[in-house]
């Protein structure tokens, strides 16, 4: 009965070495999980951010182009006021 006992016992401590050491597997392979969802959120936060950058950009890059159309047209008349103001005749007499 005594050889049965011992190798009962000898089978769960096998069974318990492999166990932790399966776990120490798993805990590691969490670990490696864990940080690439931590560095793929910080791609996807960055990528957010640069969305964003880029959007205020373009509104600030519109709003120039609007002011560039306005200036260009404030310029153009006042550069035709400025030739016509030179050649104003008198007006006629009656």
């Amino acid at each position: 009965m005594a050889a049965s006992a011992e190798r009962f016992k000898k089978a769960a401590v096998k069974a318990a070495q492999t166990a932790r050491k399966w776990a120490a597997v798993a805990a590691r392979e969490a670990d490696r999980l864990l940080a690439e969802a931590r560095k793929r959120m910080k791609e996807e936060q960055r990528q957010r951010r640069l969305k964003a950058a880029l959007r205020r950009s373009g509104r600030v890059l519109k709003a120039a182009g609007r002011a560039a159309i306005v200036a260009g047209i404030a310029a153009g008349i006042a550069a035709a006021r400025s030739s016509r103001a030179g050649k104003r005749r008198k007006p006629a007499r009656r």
